[in-house]
């Protein structure tokens, strides 16, 4: 074994120790033992870098694979490392654009204002105007915030994804592993994933699209991109002023219309799922900053999820039914985005996600809890042995964003009641484009239409 194969071990089995102690003495509830696992997984991860973390990253998106117990952890990966010298950052520039970058920008500073695994973010001044795609243009002595791939990042992260392989197969020979997943796949959908992230100019053409989408939406901020100065590479785009939600006080939230923030940004991912049909994927509360004047600005576009057509309408009626609490309408449009339940079980599990709902959605009292009740969802998926489709674990991570993010901006929202009026609306919307869709099939159309006064 390699010695950095060695240390992988050692760390993998140093923090799953104490997991697996209390598991085989039974010190823990088995709850608490699957939370007390995806901890320990998730401080591996950390431990062991950027491969490692962004691994953890996308398993944190794909719930049909994994226990909501680890998929809700890995949420919180740290994906903080110190940053690079600037002669490092320097070659890097000088390499993809041809030039030092005192030529290509008015000023360029030397520390980084933010420094992650795959990249870190250097604030520059512009030096002559640039013409973004889609947007004004940026004026001379404009701001950038200038995101440059750490140099050596792409050989590391492959001689640890070689290492992961060897791992995988092994794993992919276990019964009890190979029945929910096949490891080695993961893998080379994570090394895809990876590859498409290391090229910056793909999270600059997402910008530029979700820009387009919501161009008529005076209170989101997109920043444009600065194109002649961006390559694989490197990406410059506009430098946003504001709060990262992760950094905003109840002093700085004071001074903006938090519930109306957090209802619109709610608004906002519900359109690009239901409307838009392409969202932002990995959004947390450290991808959104606030503006001085009260507008939501979207960062980071490196993982984006797409919706058919076929799907928004079926996402729509289980997301009022979750808002609603209508377990028969959920478990109904559940099977249209491939949930397959099984006639035998089916009555069992209505009973146990109206259980799950009127614990966590219908408190007398108690604002609604999205989170606890995707968690105890997939865990009577996962009881029940039902597979659960790609498209419709991202829409439970897409429910579980929604109030994270409203949370982040205004903590005392309660989601299910803010959402009710937009979600009827998009519902209606989707309904009435599904109407003229299917136009050679009128009966159908208003079937599909009358689920709204059901």
């Amino acid at each position: 074994m390699s010695a950095r194969g060695s240390v992988i071990a050692s760390v993998i089995f140093r923090r799953l120790a104490i997991a697996l102690v209390a598991a085989r003495f039974g010190l823990l509830s088995p709850a608490r033992r699957r939370a007390a696992f995806a901890l320990q997984v998730r401080l591996a991860f950390e431990e062991l870098g950027p491969a490692f973390i962004k691994l953890g990253q996308l398993a944190s998106v794909r719930p049909d694979i994994f226990r909501p117990e680890l998929v809700f952890e890995l949420e919180k990966l740290q994906d903080t490392v110190p940053p690079v010298d600037y002669e490092s950052v320097r070659a890097v520039i000088r390499r993809e654009l041809g030039r030092e970058p005192d030529e290509l920008f008015a000023s360029f500073d030397r520390e980084p204002i933010a420094s992650a695994s795959i990249a870190q973010v250097h604030r520059a001044v512009l030096r002559s105007d640039e013409r973004p795609v889609g947007g004004a243009t940026l004026p001379a002595g404009a701001m950038l915030a200038v995101k440059v791939v750490r140099p050596g990042v792409q050989e590391a992260l492959s001689a640890d994804i070689g290492l992961a392989r060897v791992w995988a197969a092994r794993l992919g020979r276990i019964r009890a592993v190979s029945r929910r997943i096949d490891p080695l796949a993961f893998l080379e959908e994570f090394e895809r994933s990876l590859h498409s992230e290391l090229d910056l100019r793909n999270e600059g053409r997402v910008a530029d699209r979700t820009r387009f989408d919501l161009r008529d939406d005076e209170r989101v901020v997109i920043p444009r991109i600065a194109w002649r100065l961006s390559s694989r590479s490197i990406l410059a785009m506009e430098f946003v002023e504001g709060w990262r939600l992760t950094e905003i006080t109840d002093a700085e939230r004071a001074g903006v219309d938090a519930y109306g923030l957090a209802v619109h940004g709610a608004d906002v991912f519900m359109r690009q799922v239901l409307v838009f049909g392409r969202y932002h994927a990995d959004l947390h509360p450290a991808n959104l900053f606030v503006t001085p004047d009260s507008r939501i600005c979207y960062l980071d576009f490196g993982i984006v999820g797409t919706t058919t057509p076929g799907q928004r309408v079926a996402i729509a009626q289980v997301l009022a039914a979750t808002v609603y609490g209508d377990p028969d309408r959920a478990v109904r449009y559940s099977r249209e985005l491939g949930l397959d339940i099984p006639p035998e079980v089916e009555p069992a599990v209505r009973a146990r996600v109206a259980d799950i709902m009127g614990a966590t959605l219908r408190q007398s009292g108690q604002r609604a809890d999205i989170r606890a009740f995707a968690i105890g969802f997939l865990s009577m998926l996962a009881d029940f042995q039902i597979a659960i489709p790609v498209g419709y674990g991202l829409l439970i991570k897409a429910l579980v964003t929604i109030e994270g993010v409203a949370r982040a901006i205004y903590p005392d929202i309660d989601i299910t009641q803010a959402a009710r009026p937009f979600a009827t609306r998009l519902i209606a919307q989707e309904m009435l484009k599904a109407d003229r869709l299917y136009a050679k099939a009128p009966d159908m159309a208003r079937a599909a239409l009358k689920v709204l006064s059901e």
